[in-house]
């Protein structure tokens, strides 16, 4: 992770939403900072998916802001806003008929000035999705729509032959197989390196978090009750408490970081 100044973060501040009388996020304040991989956690219904709303300008908070590079997100134009951060949702559904190729070159709507085709072909390649370029998007695997999403969404961030910005992610790995779930996280990991790129994402699968994430941060019931390094917040007495499940934690045997299993 790189060290940078307040402008090149993006802030949560105290913020809250509410939908349906229900507080879906309480209060919450976590900063994101250029260079890191972040997992997102906790339970069904913890507030997670909204959290990621507002963290990329979907959602305004009903109390409190949310601020990239010095300025609330409410400021920003769209168009501005999607030079700095893409999202990649769980279901994305397209009813005509789009080639992968086509899909991947929507990323690049925010920058109509820029190679488009030349980015496209460099994004497919990164994302080992070449062989699906002609293919028709709709008629994919589950998995490999996931590939194709995540290759539009770096498409997006695209400048200067690297991702730059803020990447968001919901569960990207939970239609892939173990090859193209280590394959993303691994690509993911090594973007995040280069200092540019940050990466939060949606994940349920706590092991695959506790791999490759710097932080993870664990909410419950709308509010953040753990912020840390995975060895920090993978505790068998926080994740029983907040999970509610019976577990026991060990130690990766190569990777040395903490694993979740569940009891019998």
């Amino acid at each position: 992770m790189t060290d940078c100044d307040d402008n090149n973060r993006l802030s949560a501040q105290t913020i809250s939403y509410r939908a349906a009388k229900r507080t879906l996020v309480d209060r919450l304040s976590v900063t994101l900072e250029p260079g890191e991989m972040v997992a997102l956690i906790g339970p069904n219904g913890a507030g997670k998916s909204t959290l990621m709303r507002l963290l990329s300008g979907y959602l305004a908070p009903h109390d409190g802001q949310c601020v990239l590079h010095g300025q609330s997100l409410t400021a920003w134009s769209r168009q501005a806003l999607a030079r700095h951060r893409a999202v990649m949702r769980q279901q994305q559904h397209i009813t005509f008929a789009l080639s992968v190729r086509d899909i991947v070159a929507m990323g690049r709507a925010p920058w109509p000035e820029r190679d488009t085709q030349r980015i496209v072909r460099q994004v497919l390649a990164l994302t080992d999705c070449t062989s699906l370029a002609g293919r028709d998007f709709r008629q994919l695997s589950g998995g490999e729509q996931q590939r194709v999403q995540l290759a539009r969404a770096l498409a997006q961030l695209w400048q200067d032959e690297g991702p730059r910005g803020w990447l968001f992610l919901d569960e990207p790995t939970s239609a892939l197989d173990l090859y193209h779930q280590q394959q993303a996280l691994r690509l993911l990991h090594r973007l995040t390196r280069q200092g540019a790129l940050s990466v939060c994402c949606i994940l349920h699968d706590l092991n695959l978090a506790a791999l490759w994430a710097d932080r993870m941060i664990l909410m419950h019931s709308g509010k953040l009750v753990a912020c840390d390094t995975p060895a920090e917040v993978m505790t068998a007495p926080l994740l029983t408490r907040w999970y509610q499940a019976d577990l026991h934690i060990y130690s990766h045997p190569q990777e040395r970081v903490p694993q979740v299993a569940l009891r019998r």
